[in-house]
């Protein structure tokens, strides 16, 4: 049985409390790393950037992968022409942990965003100590003041933040509270359910001047062309990279679709603003 978004976020705040009650370590070798520039690295000229995720499990999808070297993979990621790496870490559901973190960071010079369910700043503070570059935080499951505060930490901590955003409730939360980067999540978290025409009606009601990313649902370089025409300048894939029969392959496919070919428009938005 599938877990619900409500499930998920109650175990998480039972691990935020823990978090709370045990405390963050007063030091950690990890962040002898340098944050690394997330913004910059997926918004290059004319091209929509992939963030390449590993990712071993979700509950929409059961297990992903099974034997999987992450460290391997994500070299694989960089030497295939990734932007940025997205790294799950929740355990429960998803397979993932916080620990492998600080070791990717040493594998790969690409930025690291830590991809989690963020309730609370004591989580994007552990963040930063692990060494993550940025953080998600979905706007569906945070209040207008909660979102507005958890930016600013991060803008604080000079660690990128990325806005995920489902609806234009959702996109109305995000840009009242500051976010400069807006991904849109093509998966409805209630029902699990994917529609990339979320992007694409989404995309052209975000103002000029924010970075729009795109999540779930992206399989083929067809899909990158279609979003990359919508004004969309980087898409996190994970599943459908994670399946592949030739991991390094469909990333250079990914990739590849991604850079506008000489003389094609860079995407339809700008002509709208």
């Amino acid at each position: 049985m599938k877990a619900g978004l409500s499930e998920i976020l109650s175990e998480k705040r039972i691990e935020v409390d823990t978090l709370k009650r045990l405390g963050l370590p007063h030091k950690r070798d990890h962040r002898d790393f340098s944050v690394r520039d997330f913004k910059a690295a997926v918004c290059r000229p004319n091209t929509l950037s992939l963030i390449a995720e590993i990712k071993f499990a979700s509950p929409s999808a059961g297990v992903i992968r099974t034997n999987v070297e992450p460290l391997a993979i994500g070299r694989m990621y960089e030497e295939a022409g990734a932007a940025a790496i997205s790294l799950l870490t929740d355990k429960k559901f998803f397979g993932g942990s916080l620990h492998l973190l600080p070791q990717l960071k040493k594998a790969v010079s690409l930025p690291i965003l830590r991809k989690d369910f963020i309730l609370e700043e004591i989580q994007i503070r552990e963040s930063y100590l692990w060494g993550a570059d940025a953080v998600l935080l979905i706007a569906r499951i945070l209040s207008g003041p909660q979102l507005e505060e958890l930016l600013h930490i991060c803008r604080d901590l000079g660690l990128g933040a990325v806005t995920e955003i489902h609806d234009r409730s959702d996109l109305e939360k995000a840009l009242a509270c500051g976010a400069g980067l807006i991904g849109i999540n093509n998966r409805d978290l209630d029902t699990f359910e994917v529609d990339l025409n979320t992007t694409i009606e989404l995309a052209p009601l975000v103002p000029a001047g924010h970075v729009i990313m795109t999540e779930s649902g992206i399989q083929t370089g067809k899909h990158i062309r279609l979003l990359r025409e919508r004004g969309v300048k980087a898409a996190l894939v994970g599943t459908a990279i994670m399946r592949s029969a030739d991991i390094g392959a469909k990333v250079r496919e990914l990739v590849c679709a991604g850079k506008a070919k000489h003389g094609e428009s860079e995407g339809l938005r700008h002509n709208q603003h």
